[in-house]
């Protein structure tokens, strides 16, 4: 006698559901190992709300000179960019924590780099102390003298020298989608988060400029 066949649905069906529930237990595994889902707040996130807070507050003094500012919206830790003073020594941005930092990258060979140097000096001479300073970095990647030469030329005398040779500080911001060409400036608050950035150039000493630094530094909480 020709025993009967067996249903294959009941066996598909338990197939499905062995298959469904690896899913979610591998899903599960990978959430926890790389955030997938964001189960959690970002810790960076609760240490950078007053910086977004503060980026909110200053919004009304973007415009004229420092039009381009574009000012953060969500939480971001700028990441801890390495370069090196004038004497040689490494120095990170983590230096300047519990001061607001407005953070230039510059090159000789970027015209509108060489023509805010003077405003960037001037804005350090106005508000440079222990509350804020204007950290401008070089990213000259050939000859070492010529940005100093440049400088000196020029008259440039409150701006400490900092440099890259390698560009890296460049490429990290890049990637992290806050540089897209030169100069690139970020105002960073002193948590070390993103208060706000711009492309481009700008007349930093200007009313409009100092108004706006001035804003950012007192309202950083």
């Amino acid at each position: 006698m020709t025993e009967p066949t067996v249903p294959l649905r009941p066996k598909i069906g338990r197939l499905r559901l062995i298959s469904v529930a690896a899913t979610i237990a591998i899903l599960a595994v990978l959430g926890g190992i790389y955030g997938i889902g964001r189960l959690r707040s970002n810790p960076a996130d609760a240490a950078c709300a007053p910086a977004v807070r503060t980026a909110t507050r200053i919004a009304p003094l973007v415009h004229g000179e420092v039009a381009a500012l574009a000012v953060a919206s969500t939480p971001f830790r700028v990441p801890d960019l390495s370069f090196k003073d004038a004497q040689g020594h490494e120095r990170t941005l983590a230096d300047w924590r519990g001061r607001t930092v407005l953070l230039n990258l510059w090159a000789t060979w970027c015209v509108p780099c060489r023509k805010e140097m003077p405003a960037l000096d001037a804005l350090q001479a106005e508000l440079g102390g222990p509350h804020f300073q204007v950290v401008a970095v070089n990213i000259d990647t050939r000859d070492p003298q010529k940005p100093l030469a440049f400088l000196k030329e020029i008259g440039v005398t409150k701006l400490a020298y900092y440099s890259d040779q390698s560009a890296q500080v460049f490429e990290t911001l890049k990637e992290a989608g806050k540089a897209f060409g030169m100069p690139t400036t970020l105002i960073v608050d002193p948590a070390g988060c993103e208060i706000g950035d711009m492309a481009g150039p700008a007349e930093w000493a200007s009313d409009d400029g100092v108004k706006l630094v001035s804003a950012a530094i007192g309202n950083t909480d």
